[in-house]
């Protein structure tokens, strides 16, 4: 029974992580300038195109369906003539890895950068993901997130933070967003603020600070998380590197 559920669970993440022939890269940062700007414990945000970016997007009404901590040199120089694996993220058929940052070269990305994390804390954070390389993709979770790539009945906004936890919640298992929240949660860094509600409120708001408040067990976080956190910084590549409008050429220009 073990060996045909593996056996599933492979073909199942095979399937998943096919991307959709339809659509196209669209990258917003030039990968060099992408490269100069990443830090040790930035988190790498991924507009995904594969089947399971589109349960995770639809699920968590967001861009961005993908996560991944930025390590630097952290593993040390790699073999000759080889890339430095400066990335680690889940990924559904190798589990925990380390990978090249040419990886996402071509995808649209965004930079959340956490804001004073002391130099101690940063090694703990790093040293947490590093020590879960080689840990399998909780595939309980990945056949959860199965069933929504094709909703014929809608789900509820109030149950879909909640889907994202309906995993196995094996210890040695993770998704891509809930280990690098465990990483920093491991540190006391907040990602999203516990809200409390005082008088009287809107039903809207209510659901909506009932959601943000439970979001403390990390397995409910997703890759927008870290994008709406009011303690991660966004870093925009190009606006980093001196962006000036009046320097930029359009194709219009040479008609003038």
């Amino acid at each position: 029974m073990k060996l045909l559920a593996g056996y599933l669970g492979r073909r199942l993440s095979q399937f998943l992580s096919r991307p959709h022939e339809a659509r196209g890269s669209i990258n917003t940062s030039h990968p060099e300038l992408l490269a100069s700007t990443l830090r040790p414990g930035d988190i790498l945000l991924v507009d995904g195109n594969s089947r399971i970016s589109t349960a995770i997007k639809y699920l968590t009404q967001s861009t961005w369906s993908h996560a991944a901590l930025f390590i630097g040199g952290a593993l040390g120089p790699p073999p000759t003539g080889e890339e430095s694996h400066v990335l680690v993220e889940a990924n559904l058929i190798e589990g925990v890895r380390a990978v090249p940052l040419s990886l996402y070269a071509t995808s649209h990305t965004r930079i959340c950068r956490p804001v004073g994390l002391s130099t101690e804390d940063l090694k703990k954070v790093i040293d947490y993901v590093v020590a879960h390389i080689g840990q399998q993709y909780d595939l309980q979770n990945l056949v959860d997130l199965a069933r929504y790539l094709f909703p014929v009945i809608p789900v509820p906004t109030h149950w879909r933070r909640r889907i994202i936890a309906l995993g196995s919640g094996h210890p040695t298992r993770a998704i891509c967003s809930t280990l690098i929240a465990g990483a920093f949660q491991a540190v006391r860094y907040p990602i999203l603020p516990r809200i409390t509600l005082a008088g009287d409120t809107s039903a809207a708001m209510n659901h909506h600070c009932r959601e943000i408040f439970h979001i403390h067990d990390s397995r409910l976080f997703a890759p927008r998380d870290f994008d709406v956190s009011p303690y991660f910084h966004v870093v925009k590549p190009t606006v980093e590197h001196g962006f000036d409008y009046r320097a930029l050429q359009w194709d219009d220009d040479s008609r003038r």
